[in-house]
């Protein structure tokens, strides 16, 4: 057999590639510590389980380092391996570097109530750390096949991990849920890419990008990247696909569902903003109105139905959903040649404050919860008699997320106006008034519960102070710094949305 597959490989003169091992070091880096975790864990005693969660921080800071390495070595040159398929550039780099800063949060905000919960900690944070590790592979996918296999990889494990607790009936439909629409979606999403092939002849973006660049695209082509996009609308919880979301993210665990809402939202936003801008950029005619249509229903449904909701965990569920409106929005004139520029900024910029104040609010609803153990928005109540610097908190994220000044929400909803506004079309005008409008909306949820943080009374009088563990003290202090820090010193992440290109994408 060895001889057979020598006598083939020596017949089509095959080289093994060449293998650029700095520019895949934090995958590598994840790899082991995935591995290191899983082992040390079959090995450990019950009583020193909660050693897992330090592991896996040091796992997830570890692949931080070659990231900043490879940020100051790279002068701005793009590695490429496999013949361009997968590309380690500025915009992959910022994006590994957010997920990799998101996952270390969730595992902050995660590790006692996993402790408190009695469950499998060891496990959870292999899971969560495979799906981390397809959010890093999607950030450098430059290839149909490999942004699907980064999407199931980094899909699967959250399935599993909505339904973790696994006695609770209401995790286990949420993980139910989550499964069955997410299978869905990946196959209609599977059935695109094929087409795509089929009339492409590669599955290499780039060259699918050169096919469909004239614009006169075929039908078979039209229904394939209608469909690659309606199979990243689910991931994104865009409306009419945002149904999973409430439900699943009400059941999961709350660092789970703070995972989901962020690091996972933000992972499909990844894949979509490299197909619209790497593989499609000659079909805007098709994704610009399918878009378009996408980000007025999703931030204002979700707004309006997150009015409705007494449960605050369900009412994040749909402002995230709202939010992922406000990022759609500018992927609607990525065609533009006057906006594409600041469209891609205004995206990148937007993943990067939601992922501090979002996951900072869930933050604090876990700190309270411990406490309460109540999701209703009431059982907030006198929050700020007892505990005013969590009220402080929550206020800062609240704000932040109603797009109020001087903090990082305002900035980051700025740039997505400035993007839509830079299209000067009708369109783009009344895309930016229902915007307006939706963030006036926003604001009457959001300061909803403020009011109840500081104006309302304590339920039953209950007024002795919160026990904050300290990794969650941690958390809320990266959320609280980051949130303000954007907004007051927007430059801080201003530039990490200005790429030159992607991959040759962007006019010149």
């Amino acid at each position: 057999m060895i001889g057979l597959v020598s006598s083939v490989l020596a017949q089509v003169d095959w080289v093994a590639p060449h293998v650029d091992w700095h520019a895949i070091a934090p995958e590598l880096v994840l790899v082991v510590g995935i591995n290191l975790v899983l082992l040390i864990d079959l090995n450990i005693e019950e009583d020193k389980k909660w050693t897992m969660a330090t592991l896996s921080g040091f796992v997830v800071l570890g692949a931080l380092i070659p990231i900043v390495t490879l940020w100051f070595t790279s002068d701005g040159v793009a590695r490429e391996l496999f013949d361009g398929r997968y590309v380690i550039d500025e915009y992959a780099l910022v994006l590994k570097a957010l997920f990799l800063l998101v996952a270390y949060v969730i595992i902050l905000i995660s590790q006692n109530e996993l402790e408190e919960g009695g469950y499998y900690q060891g496990e959870f944070y292999v899971l969560m750390l495979c799906s981390v590790l397809g959010m890093l592979t999607m950030s450098s996918a430059r290839d149909l096949v490999s942004i699907f296999v980064a999407l199931e990889l980094l899909s699967i494990p959250a399935y599993m991990m909505a339904a973790w607790r696994k006695r609770s009936a209401v995790s286990n439909e949420a993980g139910v849920k989550y499964y069955l629409l997410g299978v869905f979606a990946s196959a209609i999403m599977l059935y695109g890419m094929s087409y795509l092939y089929g009339t492409t002849g590669s599955t290499k973006l780039t060259e699918i990008g050169a096919s469909l660049s004239d614009g006169d695209l075929l039908g078979l082509e039209v229904v394939g990247v209608a469909f690659v996009i309606v199979g990243f609308a689910f991931k994104v919880s865009a409306v009419p696909f945002h149904t999973w979301a409430p439900d699943t993210y009400e059941g999961a665990p709350t660092p789970v569902t703070a995972f989901l809402s962020v690091a996972s939202k933000a992972a499909g936003f990844v894949a979509l903003v490299t197909l619209v801008f790497v593989a499609f950029p000659g079909a805007s005619g098709v994704y610009g109105p399918m878009i378009w249509v996408m980000a007025a229903l999703t931030m204002t449904v979700g707004n309006v139905l997150a009015l409705r909701q007494g449960n605050i965990v369900r009412m994040l569920a749909y402002s995230s959903v709202s939010q992922g409106g406000f990022i759609l929005m500018p992927l609607a004139y990525a065609g533009d040649p006057d906006a594409s520029g600041s469209a891609l900024n205004a995206v990148v910029v937007y993943l990067l404050v939601y992922a501090f104040m979002n996951v900072g609010a869930f933050a604090v609803v876990i700190a309270v919860t411990r406490k309460t153990r109540s999701g209703d928005i009431s059982s907030f109540g006198g929050l700020f008699g007892y505990a005013p610097g969590m009220a402080v908190a929550m206020t800062v994220f609240m704000a932040s997320l109603a797009g109020i000044p001087p903090l990082g929400g305002w900035f980051a909803k700025f740039n997505a106006f400035k993007a839509v506004l830079d299209a000067s079309t009708t369109s783009a005008y009344v895309l930016a008034c229902i915007a307006a409008v939706n963030t006036v909306i926003s604001a009457a949820y959001y300061f909803r519960v403020l009011r109840t943080v500081w104006i309302d009374e304590a339920p039953d009088g209950d007024v002795a102070p919160i026990h904050t563990p300290s990794p969650i003290v941690a958390a809320l202090g990266i959320t609280v710094v980051g949130t303000l820090a954007v907004g007051v010193f927007p430059r801080l992440v201003a530039g990490f949305g200005n790429f030159s290109d992607l991959t040759g994408a962007l006019p010149g």
